[in-house]
């Protein structure tokens, strides 16, 4: 059993559905302070819904020549997971790490309790390898990332601005492979705007519409025109944006009750080829157009960011390439990620984790045999970075 193995099985074993982080972030700030990381570990939130955070640092070695500080990378990520599903469908418990059939099972193990093992133990060999080191090393891990990430990573992000903390590289260890390990990283992620609206109408009786106002029929034709609308073409570094309805609720419950109100929630992924403001402005003016009696409540979860070709890309690229071959690719797609909270105070952030196919699934697993290539480029990464 190799290091990262192990420390990945220990990590697996902690129950730490949000928010709970079940012990996680104690076992890896153990193993960072005997490194001489000073590790703060710091809790967050409401008393039924406490979130744990831990920030880590351990300063490069001066070095007498160059008089401007150390550059400080970082390795971020999340030691909670979502809930299990129903355990009678796994085929082992979801928090007994288990091996069988050449891949360690257990809920995290992709997403993403294996990339922060790989992150720990590629430190500590880069370590025993270069005690002395120029460069500073952080580690940033919440238990609040697939929560409502409200008390997890943005409140580190805003005390370290409250300090004056720089980053100048950051790794998240979410899972961005798609078909090989290194195959996919990255290197932005869209932004998600969420809306909340309330269309109001007349309640009535079924049986006479005339006496009412149907707010669900008055409503439809807006839907109609929105779902044809192209909201923008994308660039070269982000797809077009993309409207989604994700929930209507209306009516009593009754079936002869015409209702008096429908709601309506609804999601933007949009990249820098449109705003926040453009994007609710072309909304309400359907809205309007329709002539409709409506509220709308927005909810901001994260603007785009984006990091290009540069220093930390071409790192990690020639990382992958180095232990594994693939010439890795640039990627914009798919959900969120603390990463956009980090994009803050982070000129260049990526994403490099394992496979994607199994997370929040049943039966997550990640292959036996991406484990110490994971660690491997992680480790690549330290010494090209420096």
């Amino acid at each position: 059993m190799t290091p990262t193995l192990d420390l990945a099985r220990q990590l697996i074993a902690c129950p730490s559905v949000t928010p709970d982080d079940g012990g996680c972030q104690k076992i890896v700030g153990e193993r960072l302070s005997r490194m001489g990381f000073q590790v703060q570990l710091s809790m967050s939130g409401p008393a039924d819904f406490c979130v744990q955070n831990l920030w880590a640092k351990r300063p490069g070695t001066p070095v007498p020549s160059v008089q401007a500080a150390s550059q400080l990378i970082v390795f971020a990520g999340h030691t909670d997971v979502v809930p299990t599903g129903p355990v009678a469908q796994w085929h082992s418990d979801p928090f007994t790490p288990t091996e069988r059939d050449g891949h360690l099972y257990g809920r995290g193990a992709s997403d993403m309790k294996t990339s922060i093992a790989a992150f720990v133990v590629a430190t500590e060999e880069f370590i025993a390898q270069y005690p002395d080191t120029p460069l500073s090393i952080g580690f940033l891990l919440t238990s609040d990332e697939e929560g409502p990430a409200v008390d997890g990573t943005i409140k580190v992000v805003e005390a370290l601005q409250q300090r004056g903390e720089r980053m100048d590289y950051c790794i998240v260890g979410e899972p961005t492979s798609v078909h090989r390990l290194g195959d996919q990283i990255k290197n932005g992620r869209r932004g998600t705007l969420c809306g909340k609206l309330t269309v109001r109408g007349i309640q009535g009786h079924i049986a006479y519409p005339q006496l009412a106002k149907n707010p669900i029929h008055l409503l439809a034709p807006a839907l109609a025109e929105l779902v044809t609308v192209t909201w923008d073409q994308g660039n070269d570094f982000f797809e077009p944006t993309s409207w989604q309805v994700s929930n209507i609720h209306a009516g009593t419950g009754a079936v002869n009750v015409i209702p008096g109100t429908v709601g309506v929630d609804f999601n933007f992924r949009f990249g820098t080829a449109s705003s926040v403001q453009s994007l609710q402005a072309r909304l309400k003016a359907v809205f309007d157009h329709h002539r409709l009696d409506y509220d709308l409540i927005w909810t901001l979860g994260g603007l785009p960011f984006l990091t290009p070709p540069g220093t930390l890309v071409d790192a990690v690229a020639a990382a992958i390439h180095a232990e594994t071959g693939i010439h890795t690719e640039l990627s914009t797609s798919g959900g969120t990620s603390d990463a956009r909270f980090i994009a803050n105070i982070c000129p260049q952030v990526i994403e490099l984790g394992p496979l994607c196919d199994s997370i929040h699934k049943v039966d997550e697993s990640i292959a036996i045999a991406d484990i110490e290539p994971l660690k491997n480029i992680y480790l690549r990464l330290l010494k090209n970075i420096t």
